[in-house]
Parts: structure tokens; sequence; C-alpha cells
């Protein structure tokens, strides 16, 4: 049996990993490995969500996981996809709170973003948000993945501007109000974060 080995991997990457491998096979089981309630739960979810079974054991700390596909049916994570989703993204960090949280949580969220299914058509940098589009940005890999994978990555550049970071852009293009509105106005959905 295959075992994906988890142990020391953060949120979301337990999860990633599951899905990767679940998607390759058509039907079967494999084992993960993970070392916390948290990614457990996670994975369980993920597996039910799918259609799959899982079941756990734990052993000294850790959780072996055997995940069951019986087959490549639809699960419902395939319902709701939008065909022009346009992210909003305003701050640096995700949610309000603790900074270095938020830090740490948007960095998941990019990542999960760029390993997703559904990816967004646009996603949207304003005022704090252009920060994460610029050099010194700790989410760079996964936005290029995602511009890899067709998603337009836009920077308001009177934001860019005033934090004086237009000089810094790593990723995507600079835009405007008019453009950013024409955008969001004509996105089948618009995700603010």
């Amino acid at each position: 049996m295959k075992i994906i080995d988890c142990r020391g991997l953060k949120c979301p990457k337990p999860v990633i990993l599951t899905k990767k491998e679940y998607d390759l096979i058509d039907k079967g089981e494999f084992q993960v490995i993970v070392d916390n309630e948290a990614a457990k739960e996670n994975v369980v979810k993920f597996v039910k969500n799918e259609g799959g079974n899982c079941t756990a054991e734990e052993k000294k700390g850790l959780y072996y996981l055997t995940v069951k596909k019986e087959s490549s049916g639809c699960s419902i994570m395939d319902f709701g996809h939008e065909e022009n989703l346009v992210i909003v993204v305003t701050t640096d960090k995700l949610g309000s709170g603790d900074d270095k949280l938020g830090e740490v949580l948007m960095k998941s969220y990019m990542y999960a973003l760029s390993e997703s299914d559904n990816k967004p058509k646009t996603i949207i940098f304003i005022n704090g948000g252009v920060k994460l589009t610029t050099e010194g940005s700790e989410v760079l890999d996964s936005l290029n993945r995602l511009a890899e994978d067709g998603a337009e990555i836009l920077s308001c550049g009177t934001c860019l501007d005033f934090y004086g970071l237009k000089g810094k852009l790593k990723i995507g293009s600079i835009s405007n109000m008019f453009t950013i509105v024409e955008k969001m106005n004509t996105a089948s959905k618009v995700v603010n974060i």
C-alpha cells in the first residue's frame, strides 16, 4: 500500500498531498501518516467530501489514516465551480487579530488556492494587498503557480505608488480602478479577502 508521509507538514499540505494521491487513483487505497489531530480531522473531512472512506488509527502520537476510494464519482467539491471567479485581496494578512498569525494564514491561503482545482480567473490586489505581489513577498511562489495556470494577477497602480512599491512588482501587471471595477462587475462571483 502506498504511504503518504505528512509528518511535520503544516496545514494545508497534508490535505493537498492526500488530494493529489486521491485524484491519481480510480479505485483503491493508500495510507496517510500525520502527526497532529487537526491534520487528521482535515484529511478525514476531505476524503468524506470526496465520497471516499477514511479510517484512523493512533500509534505513539501518530495517526495512520487508511484512505479508500471506491470509484471516480463526483464529489461535493465539484459543485459551485465558477467560470469567472475574481478574488479581491485588500491586505497582506488574512483575518484580523494577530498580524503574525495573519501572515501565516495568508501564506497558507495562497498556497491552498494555488493547489485548488477551482482556480480564479483574476486576482486583484488593492491597498495593502499589493505587498503580496512585490519583492520580498512570501507568497510569490504560489502566485506564480496561479499565473502559470492562467490566473490574471492585477495590482492597483495607485496602491503601489502609495506604498512606494511600483518598481518592486514581481508578479502580474499594474492596473487601474476602471479595469478593477470592470473585472469585478463582469465576474460571475467576487470573493473579497
